[in-house]
């Protein structure tokens, strides 16, 4: 078995164990993360209903353009504050943070913090 092959069965098994304690309602939506190795992507889910509320990545258009050629801690930066901007409009203050298996430190936390700036609580 690869290295890569092992991380990422250590992550799914981080990810079911976090999952199982985690559940977005209407008034408190899941905040979920997933990392790649080029781009970050966030989004508010309601697990009640299976849907999805909001959704940012690097890769939207809203956000490319301010993103530019920054380094990839700055853009996922971005991406928390634009999301936690968004979902402040749409009245909702408090979320749960579901960094969905991964580390809390580089990229998921520097969402994290870009999120908790612009107004979320979690």
């Amino acid at each position: 078995m690869s290295q890569k092959n092992t991380r990422e069965i250590a992550r799914q098994k981080r990810k079911r164990r976090i999952r199982k304690k985690l559940f977005g309602t209407e008034q408190r939506p899941r905040l979920s993360v997933f990392r790649s190795a080029k781009h970050i992507y966030a989004q508010l889910v309601v697990d009640t209903t299976g849907s999805t509320i909001l959704a940012a990545s690097t890769l939207s258009p809203e956000i490319r353009d301010e993103i530019g050629h920054l380094k990839k801690s700055d853009a996922a930066k971005k991406v928390g504050e634009w999301i936690g901007r968004k979902a402040t409009e749409k009245n909702i203050r408090r979320v749960i943070f579901d960094r969905n298996g991964f580390l809390y430190h580089g990229r998921v936390k520097e969402l994290a913090d870009g999120a908790r700036e612009s107004g979320l609580e979690f």
